[in-house]
């Protein structure tokens, strides 16, 4: 017998909970085969078995947390497969011994099977640790559900859109899933919550939870203080429309705002260097490298994948990696190294129509840039009142080390560089 253990994640984290088992007591695993999925602070991991035989046993439920280094499950490496059917022996057995209650003791043996042969199928198919979790409360057979993602993975949003249709066959199942879930549910919901059927008690996932905690222990322990300007993007957008068609075909990538934005910052990062700090206990950690944040909303929550070295990497290359971190954060396929380390966070609530925000810190970092929605304006140019396209920013930093002028003259920078692009190509 071997045993499945915990590995090392990263330095940060000592700990995950179990989202969902990929294989069940009595299934084949080869070695190097995933095993469960373990949702941490960051990022979902899939565990793989360093042995090759039948899992015997799991050791942990799924919701349950688990320690790095800690056993979660046996490998009989002298099984195989076949070892499955040959649990069911005892059971026939038991069955004889008690003829009063075989009849009853029928249905139960199938149901388990049936279970089975459902958990097996939608282990096939791709899908979001939460949209599986959902699936399982409502008893929806993820194989069956409607998808429009063009990668085929199932998010929650379908399993909700299949679980509201008005014909659902796969919900009857419903009752027998429960039981797993209960434990959660009952922990978070009050008695007067599970009376009143119009509140639905959802339990917070790992990451959300931790996202909270940190959010709370930013606004606890750094001077955070907000300071806001607004950019006029006349000459970004004329400079997007007249290159936008080369720059996709030379690059295979469209030319965004954020390249601009991730330039403009490093350029004012270069000259107010403590927003690229770190406080340290009494010291502060000047940092002479920009590994910039972009935040990305996801079902599961925000996170924060990391471009590393974006000074040296072109306009193309910088958009090309944005796109790419997304793609895998909405696919929740980021590694820890995706989100590990950044020295200055971006976060852009335009893409959701916000006008403006006060973004908190990203601690340990001391500087964020919130971006926000373009709105047509009428301002002054001059002597003369024009239509322009505008945009509110807003820079939260920690008051400890950064100061009131600093931060002020950080987004003047900023305004200043994307209101002449051409500074860009001179700020190195």
């Amino acid at each position: 017998m071997a045993e499945v253990k915990v590995p090392e994640l990263a330095e940060s984290i000592s700990e995950g909970s179990i989202a969902q088992w990929l294989k069940q007591p009595g299934d084949h695993v080869e070695k190097g085969e995933y095993v469960l999925e373990l949702e941490t602070d960051k990022v979902n991991v899939e565990i793989i078995s360093d042995y090759t035989g039948t899992l015997s046993e799991q050791l942990a439920e799924e919701g349950d947390t688990v320690q790095v280094g800690q056993a979660i499950a046996i490998v009989d490496e002298n099984g195989s497969a076949a070892a499955a059917p040959k649990a069911e022996a005892p059971k026939a057995e038991v069955a004889k011994a008690e003829p009063a209650k075989a009849e009853q003791a029928a249905p139960v043996k199938e149901a388990p099977k049936a279970e089975t042969k459902e958990a097996s199928s939608n282990q096939q198919v791709i899908a979001s640790p939460a949209a599986r979790k959902l699936a399982r409360e409502k008893g929806i057979d993820l194989t069956q559900v409607p998808v429009v993602d063009p990668l085929g993975r199932v998010r929650v949003q379908d399993v909700e859109a299949a679980n509201n249709a008005p014909v659902t066959p796969a919900a009857s199942p419903a009752p027998a899933a429960a039981p797993t879930q209960a434990p959660a549910v009952k922990q978070a919901a009050a008695p007067v919550e599970v009376n009143d059927d119009r509140i639905e008690v959802v339990k917070m996932t790992r990451r959300r939870q931790t996202i909270a905690k940190r959010l709370v222990q930013v606004q606890s322990e750094a001077a955070m203080l907000t300071t806001f300007n607004e950019v006029d993007l006349s000459a970004v957008m004329e400079l997007r429309s007249r290159h936008k068609d080369s720059f996709v075909k030379t690059n295979d990538v469209k030319l965004g705002f954020m390249s601009f934005f991730t330039k403009a910052v490093i350029g004012a990062l270069k000259k107010y260097p403590l927003l690229n700090a770190e406080i340290k206990g009494d010291h502060i950690l000047k940092k002479n490298f920009y590994d910039i944040g972009v935040a990305v909303s996801t079902d599961e929550g925000l996170v924060v994948p990391v471009v590393r070295d974006a000074d040296r990497k072109s306009f193309a290359e910088i958009e090309k990696n944005i796109s790419d971190l997304a793609v895998k954060a909405r696919n929740n396929k980021l590694g820890l190294s995706d989100l590990s380390g950044g020295t200055f966070t971006i976060t852009n609530g335009g893409t959701f129509g916000s006008l403006l925000s006060t973004p908190i810190l990203n601690a340990p970092q001391v500087g964020i840039l919130g971006m926000h929605t373009i709105k047509t304006r009428p301002i002054a140019v001059g002597d003369q009142i024009e239509n322009r396209p505008m945009m509110y920013l807003a820079l939260s930093y920690d008051h400890r080390i950064v100061d009131g002028k600093e931060a002020v003259g950080f987004l003047v920078a900023i305004k200043d560089m994307l209101e002449d692009p051409e500074q860009l190509l001179l700020q190195g």
